[in-house]
């Protein structure tokens, strides 16, 4: 297969470089700026095994001339819809599209643009970041891929997809129940950005303090019946352990829109939490905590574009 890796970031930039170690067809589509600092310094692989670079094969959007096989999309969901216009010309008639973003709006986004046979539903789980010279480094063992069929008939299309990422240096998982999974990482990662943003630190600083538990179970609450009525079927020893997970005392957790917040960067506010706020809202849910949250994320927001525009 002919793979598309739209973004070399922590997530596009390891998973990249993996398939391209195992020998397959992997082509990073980038950013000018990216695409300067992979061609001088090569993609720099930091694992707990070692350090490794490599030289991609890259292009910029405007050099697509031929359909590719797969579309790995690992873009912030604020860059969704330039990422779209980018790829148009690489979508032929047999591609799929592989989205890693948080969230679900990328999925109807997606489907609006390409159809419904294109899109297919995938997530990750790994400890990875960009280090200060752009190098990819893992932070810990985990590197698990998962991806399927949104409607769970995963035919021969994803028989074949699945027989390349296997074996190519990360755990590969073709799931028969992708979409519940997606509303389960929405879950998770919705409650753990809203309670680390709202509190200003990280889960365990939250439960320490008073009234800390009962904030990050409300809004557990909150996040899952918006899920439920938007179609989520609550699997409930899965929701029960991220509830477990998150309230750990012994375990800090923070979430990349509450890091990326400290840093003073773009967040995906709106595809985390407005979008949950906007979906509740169709559901006439009441959703006190949510609304907080939301508030705080917009006012963030405007404070950094009023100090960029006076920069």
């Amino acid at each position: 297969m002919r793979i598309l890796i739209v973004g070399a970031g922590a997530t596009g930039g390891y998973f990249g470089a993996r398939l391209a170690q195992a020998g397959r067809d992997v082509t990073f589509l980038l950013r000018e700026r990216r695409r300067q600092q992979l061609e001088k310094d090569g993609l720099i692989l930091e694992t707990p095994q070692g350090r490794n670079t490599l030289w991609p094969v890259t292009l910029l959007a405007r050099d697509i001339k031929t359909p590719y096989d797969l579309i790995v999309l690992t873009v912030k969901g604020f860059g969704l819809n330039q990422a779209m216009e980018d790829i148009a010309p690489a979508v032929g008639p047999d591609t799929l599209i592989l989205p890693i973003l948080n969230g679900m709006r990328h999925i109807d986004l997606l489907r609006q643009r390409f159809g419904d046979r294109h899109v297919i539903g995938g997530l990750c789980k790994i400890h990875a970041t960009l280090g200060p010279e752009g190098e990819i480094v893992q932070l810990s063992p985990l590197h698990q891929l998962y991806y399927g069929a949104l409607n769970g008939d995963n035919g021969e299309a994803l028989q074949r997809l699945d027989a390349t990422l296997r074996r190519c240096g990360f755990d590969a998982f073709l799931s028969e129940d992708i979409a519940c999974e997606l509303w389960e990482k929405w879950l998770l990662l919705s409650t753990l950005g809203a309670v680390t943003c709202l509190a200003r630190g990280d889960t365990r600083q939250v439960i320490a303090s008073g009234g800390g538990q009962a904030m990050l179970s409300g809004l557990f609450q909150e996040v899952l019946s918006t899920l439920v009525a938007e179609g989520y079927p609550h699997r409930q020893a899965q929701a029960d352990g991220i509830l477990t997970w998150l309230s750990n005392p012994e375990t800090p957790l923070t979430s990349s829109m509450y890091r990326d917040l400290m840093q003073g960067y773009d967040i995906e506010a709106e595809q985390i939490i407005g979008d949950l706020v906007e979906r509740a809202e169709r559901h006439r849910l009441a959703i006190p905590l949510l609304n907080a949250v939301w508030v705080n994320l917009q006012v963030y927001q405007l404070q950094r574009q009023t100090s960029s525009s006076t920069q």
